[in-house]
């Protein structure tokens, strides 16, 4: 595992910024961890229902607090888009083939995922199983394309994002839910801030490519900033100290966001810059830096299967009967030590999907690079094998080869 560890630290360029790669693997450890803790899929009679723990439980609203890091992963892609971007423009790449090029890695997952759901959801249905249960895994198992299609149109849009300030966004965002929330406004337009609520942290992205992030007195601004003004939205405005979605709520801080969400997110942000410099020294151990480097080429893999690989194993589980903080109602703390308890097996499950589908993630551009450095590996043993050997012909061969 050194050795391997080794190999990858020792093929990093030496100017890339880790810290980025680890915040990024952070935020996605953060989703999938999230939404394994806070999700259930109960057995009610011959359907599967979701349900949500934070339900019954509110006092465990801080650990939506741990886990929904979402902000996080757009600003580490708003300044990798940037960045990209710019270097694109140095390189001469036209806008077209740069946004094709980024596109490609988050489209081409998707088509799998969809295929293999509607293979699925088919066979469920022709299987006897209830329109809830098909209906409740589906959108389970897809709820994360919703992140993906925000995250895209973003991108497409980076040429006339970069420099725009984040207070913008922020504005609009707060009229928003002044109308919404403050003068009865309809509820639709809260919707307006599933764009704008997440351009914020977006464009906070861009102005780090820009280096207005770089002193810490940023990051301590965004941090306590966005903390307090959280804390003021859900203690005496009315927000939900949830996080996340939970099943039956009135309001819901991230379907569409609202400015607490934004204002949590800021503080996060902030939090992550604060966090840099402890960061790129962590990555400078291989072994660390390889882990991170694993998971930042399986991202796309591993947040569009996360949610099949718990159901997946819920699904398995019934087999057994009702096992407890699987299928069971989230309604106490035994319910939260025996989903600890299943957390193992649903990274055994992910581990398969990751196996099973990491090669739409590569794309053939890698696939191709990876059959080169095999073919140029077998070939240097080829050679070493025969300038082993004294005769002419041999070498000739392994010229050839």
């Amino acid at each position: 595992m050194r050795l391997a560890a080794a190999r990858v630290d020792a093929a990093t360029p030496p100017g890339r910024d880790r810290a980025v790669d680890a915040l990024r693997a952070l935020a996605i450890a953060g989703v999938v961890l999230g939404h394994w803790l806070v999700t259930a899929l109960v057995a009610d009679g011959g359907a599967l229902r979701a349900a949500s723990p934070l339900g019954s439980m509110p006092w465990l609203a801080p650990v939506s607090w741990m886990f929904q890091t979402l902000a996080v992963f757009f600003m580490v892609g708003g300044h990798s888009a940037t960045r990209s971007l710019a270097s694109a423009r140095a390189r001469g790449v036209p806008y077209g083939a740069w946004l094709a090029a980024r596109l490609h890695r988050l489209f081409v997952p998707v088509a799998a995922l969809l295929g293999v759901w509607a293979v699925t959801a088919a066979g469920l249905l022709l299987g006897g199983a209830s329109f809830v249960t098909v209906h409740t895994v589906v959108k389970l198992a897809l709820s994360p394309l919703w992140f993906l299609l925000v995250f895209a149109v973003l991108t497409a849009a980076t040429p006339w994002l970069v420099r725009l300030n984040p207070l913008w966004p922020l504005t609009v965002v707060l009229h928003v839910d002044l109308v919404r929330f403050g003068l009865g406004g309809p509820s639709g337009l809260g919707w307006v801030n599933l764009a704008a609520g997440w351009l914020v942290p977006y464009t906070l992205g861009a102005a780090w490519t820009r280096g207005e992030l770089e002193r810490a007195r940023a990051g301590w601004a965004l941090f306590l900033g966005g903390a307090a003004v959280a804390a003021v939205l859900v203690g005496w405005a009315g927000y939900p100290a949830s996080m996340v979605g939970v099943p039956g709520a009135a309001v819901s801080n991230l379907d569409p966001p609202t400015l607490a969400a934004v204002a949590f997110g800021l503080a996060q942000c902030g939090l992550a810059l604060l966090l840099r410099g402890r960061l790129r020294r962590a990555m400078a151990r291989p072994v660390l830096w390889a882990a991170v480097a694993a998971l930042n080429l399986s991202a796309m893999t591993v947040f569009l299967w996360h949610q099949t690989a718990m159901m997946a194993t819920t699904a398995t589980g019934l087999f057994a009967g009702r096992l407890p903080g699987l299928h069971t109602l989230p309604d106490g703390l035994e319910w939260v030590a025996w989903r600890l308890v299943w957390l193992p097996v649903f990274f055994a499950a992910l581990g398969v999907c990751r196996a099973a589908f990491h090669s739409f993630e590569r794309g053939p551009r890698q696939e191709a690079r990876r059959g080169r450095r095999q073919g140029a590996r077998r070939g240097s043993r080829v050679v070493r094998v025969h300038r082993g050997r004294s005769d002419p012909a041999g070498v000739k061969e392994a010229r050839n080869a």
